[in-house]
């Protein structure tokens, strides 16, 4: 399909020619030249957008004003909030986003039917991606077999999922598969799908040069802006709409730029680095901006830690975490097998366009921070949130505090552990993982993690045997460098085999540690202990036998296997002793920068890259053996507890309604800070007295097969019985009560999905009160889906975060925010309430309206709340109950 483009009434249209390719592309010089304004300084993630708007400028959607607007922006100091219409390229998906997303389109297409439209209308309009990554568990561990075995438990468990995919694929245009086993869905995306500049025929039949840009359903889409590809991640909603052709309605964002200066010095990694500005950025609040890196410690950057940084721009809240394309962009490139005449291309158009880093390039920032990457130290953070930086040398400390502060519990209580000879405390490291796209993606802490283990089981020392140790990597590249190099021998020696490849333990996917381990942290009340070389840690997400989660670099996962515990300091006590009975420090096991890039230098080579990814998209014997059936419409198993036709288009009629004021509504929660996707809809795993687990139990699923939140997302069903019932999340209309309950109609606590059943029955609103940064993390859809079929119609909270504020509004729910220094605390809140928000037939973007709360008592207080409606356009999704149905309209109607 080809892509569109506008009018161009600028004549910004040009051609370019690199190497032996001639090209069009939209000049941004072009746009000095005509008068419409000064971009020379504008940042290189700002100029990425800018070319959107030149190439889809049609006087319409995107007009000569918008383009304008970001001369004005330089002009300004980096700021003019405008909203724009942005369309990226492509969209990426991962699984347990991507069924959802699947099972939305098949219901759409069920939905234009019934509105006497056609099917095929339903159908990506730009080229999709979907990466199966987030099925795999890890079940077996620490032996030769673990890797096939959770294979074959993975395909038990998840064929009707992938069987569901499999149709998908074949039955709508632009979309594709690459099947379990392959990797993680952002490192792929790096590693192969991502091409920095990206080339196509345009509907006049001539080949177009643009930025490669996407979207993805994935929160860690932010990855590839290491690759210089701007990128980020949105719900499932939105990027439905996105591939639907519907662009996405943002403002101008403001543009953080984050100076780097210096060098690493030995014996830190990326991990410790990326941890550090996580701690900064979260500091400085960069919620809903862009963030650039520059500076001239990028000359000292490999692409690899690039990536790790931006990774975990969802963790410093931040829209994307950008960096330019430069000569280390090139070489990547190169390396990992891209096309000559692709490269020639990204070096040729990033210096026409002012997208190049050079020794000259000097933007405008809205805002700057420094960092000297010399002043870096080995860290971890935790134990609940990334942001809780802890330099490595505090370890023991901060641990101790969090046991006394936090955890209220002892250090000295020791469990016995049946049939075994050892003890278990608090503080025990029971799960150690090397997992996630964050940090398997960059060969120079996997090739680090590697020397540890093979200097450690050189001199006879091995994991501590309670701890559940598990080697994930986010690609098969990763297997052919750490076998090419001898360090999966080493690896294997104390542990750490291959279970997969896909997200495992970063997405709660850790499975289940040895029964008698889990009985002893029960019996005892004990504080278990995960550390994993991931982007989350947050409450109730790595396994509901762990209440600390640490993240560290692979290397210190590794050593902190071999020393079984939080409560050491790595950098001063023996983390092990040699079986003679000789103290070993990680000083002694720990290897040089030397050492590391020698070996990242030797093994990672193009080859390896060219060869892994020569048939991604082919599959193993066992995706290939999965057979589909059906055409343009789903045939929809009733039997299915997988996937299941949702009740959003249900008898929707072909006009949208109006915006009604709530009134009466009661609070189903109120929630603290910092309250996660994680915590309003959890991806783990679930017990049979739940809501969930009931209702599996009542469809003849026995707990073995239950499978977990993130595998059930194709089934409305379980999810809506799985919104906030994280473990681990507290209802302050509770005294002290962890889990997903809250108070009836009738006063008495009972689930919240019970609740909001009766509340349901008897045409009751109800809304839920939170904090600041309410809705961190995840990009997952599902917290909105949820919220809203639980017939939540507003969530009140002091701030949001950027995706989930979005997807609230995209599902018709809508977010509000307190003004005026208000708090759900100030105002005295008990969730026995009565509230009522008027003003909605009227509203306009970001319009304060008036709130009635009525007490119990029968005291009234009037407040006022921002509505974080934030566009036009926004207005029309919850007119229309929600961004799918406002795109289905629109294309039943065309």
């Amino acid at each position: 399909m080809p892509i569109l483009v506008g009018q161009d009434s600028a004549k910004t249209r040009k051609t370019l020619t690199a190497g032996d390719q001639s090209v069009a592309y939209y000049s941004i010089p072009a746009a000095e030249a005509a008068g419409l304004g000064d971009f020379a300084r504008l940042p290189a993630a700002l100029k990425v957008v800018l070319e959107n708007m030149l190439r889809f400028e049609d006087g319409k959607t995107v007009t000569l004003d918008d383009i304008r607007a970001f001369g004005e922006w330089g002009a300004n100091g980096g700021q003019n909030p405008r909203e724009i219409a942005y369309r990226p390229a492509r969209v990426l998906m991962q699984d347990f986003t991507g069924v959802p997303a699947v099972v939305d389109l098949a219901a759409m297409r069920d939905g234009i039917v019934g509105l006497k439209g056609s099917a095929a209308k339903i159908n990506p309009q730009v080229p999709v991606d979907l990466v199966i990554d987030h099925s795999v568990m890890i079940d077996e561990f620490g032996n030769p077999r673990a890797f096939q075995m959770n294979v074959d438990r993975e395909y038990e468990r998840n064929l009707e999922r992938y069987t569901f995919l499999k149709w998908g694929q074949s039955a709508f245009d632009n979309f594709r598969v690459v099947p379990p086993g392959t990797g993680i869905c952002h490192q792929v995306n790096v590693e192969y799908l991502a091409q920095t500049v990206w080339t196509d025929t345009d509907q006049s039949g001539a080949t177009v040069a643009y930025p490669d840009t996407l979207v993805g359903t994935d929160s860690h889409t932010t990855m590839v802006n290491g690759l210089a590809v701007l990128g980020w991640g949105v719900g499932g909603i939105e990027a439905e709409a996105a591939m639907l052709g519907q662009p996405i309605s943002m403002l101008i964002p403001e543009v953080v730029g984050f100076q780097l200066t210096g060098e690493m010095v030995e014996g830190t990694t990326a991990t410790d680095l990326v941890l550090k500005v996580v701690e900064m950025l979260r500091a400085k609040g960069v919620v809903g901006k862009f963030v650039e890196f520059y500076g001239d410690g990028l000359d000292h950057l490999p692409l690899a830690d690039r990536a790790t940084i931006a990774n975990m721009a969802p963790e410093y809240g931040a829209t994307c975490g950008f960096f330019p394309i430069d000569g280390e962009t090139l070489r990547y490139l190169r390396q990992t097998g891209r096309d000559e005449d692709r490269i020639a291309l990204v070096e040729a158009y990033a210096k026409e366009n002012g997208m190049w880093r050079g020794a000259d390039y000097a933007p405008i920032y809205t805002d700057t921070l420094e960092l000297d990457m010399a002043s870096i130290v080995p860290a971890i953070s935790g134990p609940k949130r990334p942001q809780d930086y802890v330099p490595l040398t505090n370890a023991k400390e901060a641990f101790r505090r969090e046991m006394e502060s936090t955890f209220k519990r002892p250090m000295d209580k020791e469990v016995p552990v049946a049939g075994e000879d050892y003890t278990l405390s608090s503080g025990d490291v029971v799960i150690a993982s090397i997992t996630s796209c964050t940090n398997t993606s960059n060969p120079y802490v996997m090739i680090g993690a590697g020397l540890v283990a093979r200097k450690a089981a050189a001199l006879g020392l091995n994991r501590k045997p309670w701890v559940k140790t598990s080697l994930a990597p986010g690609s098969q590249v990763v297997t052919e460098y750490l076998e090419a190099a001898g360090l999966q021998d080493d690896l294997d020696k104390i542990g750490f085999n291959l279970v997969g490849y896909g997200c495992t333990t970063c997405i709660g996917n850790s499975g289940p540690i040895q029964k008698e381990l889990s009985e002893a942290i029960a019996t005892g009340d004990l504080v278990g202990v995960s550390v994993l070389s991931g982007n989350r840690n947050f409450e109730g997400r790595i396994s509901p036998d762990v209440r600390a989660n640490y993240l560290a670099s692979p290397p210190l996962v590794v050593a902190y296997a071999l020393a079984g515990t939080m409560d050491i300091d790595l950098t001063t006590e023996p983390l092990a002793q040699t079986p003679d009975g000789k103290d070993v420090y990680l000083k002694d096991i720990w290897p040089t920068n030397a050492e590391i890039a020698a070996l990242v230098e030797k093994t990672v080579t193009r080859e390896a890259f060219q060869a892994k990814y020569a048939d991604v998209f082919k599959g193993d014997d066992k995706w290939r053996s999965v057979e589909v059936s059906g055409g343009e419409v789903y045939d929809w198993p009733a039997s299915s507890t997988y996937i299941q036709n949702p009740p959003y288009f249900q008898g929707m009629g072909p006009e949208p309604g109006k915006i009604e004021n709530i009134i009466g509504a009661k609070p189903l929660l109120i929630l603290g800070d910092m309250i996660t996707t994680d915590h309003i809809s959890p991806a783990g795993s679930f017990k049979e007295s739940t809501p969930a687990g009931r209702y599996l139990l009542e469809h003849q699923v026995p707990p073995r097969e239950f499978n977990s939140y993130g595998s059930r997302r194709g089934n409305h069903e379980v999810m809506m019985r799985g919104t906030f019932a994280n473990i681990r999340i507290k209802n302050e209309m509770l005294d002290g009560v962890e889990g997903g309950y809250t108070l009836g109609p009738d006063g008495q606590q009972t689930s919240v999905f019970d609740a909001s059943t009766a509340y349901q029955a008897q045409g009751t609103p109800l809304v839920v009160f939170g904090g600041e940064q309410y809705g961190a993390g995840s990009s997952r859809d599902w917290a909105a889906k949820g919220t809203a079929l639980l017939g939540v119609k507003a969530v009140i909270a002091e701030s949001f975060e950027r995706i989930h504020r979005s997807n609230l509004v995209g599902m018709g729910v809508i977010p509000f925010e307190f003004t005026a220094g208000e708090t759900r605390k100030t105002l005295g809140l008990k969730g026995n309430e009565t509230v009522s928000i008027t003003g909605l037939d009227t509203i306009q973007p970001l319009q304060e309206v008036p709130c009635t709360i009525t007490y119990a008592d029968g005291t009234v207080k009037e407040i006022t709340l921002k509505c974080r409606i934030d566009t036009a356009i926004e207005i029309e999704y919850v007119e229309h109950g929600g961004v799918l149905h406002y795109v289905l309209r629109d294309l039943a109607k065309a």
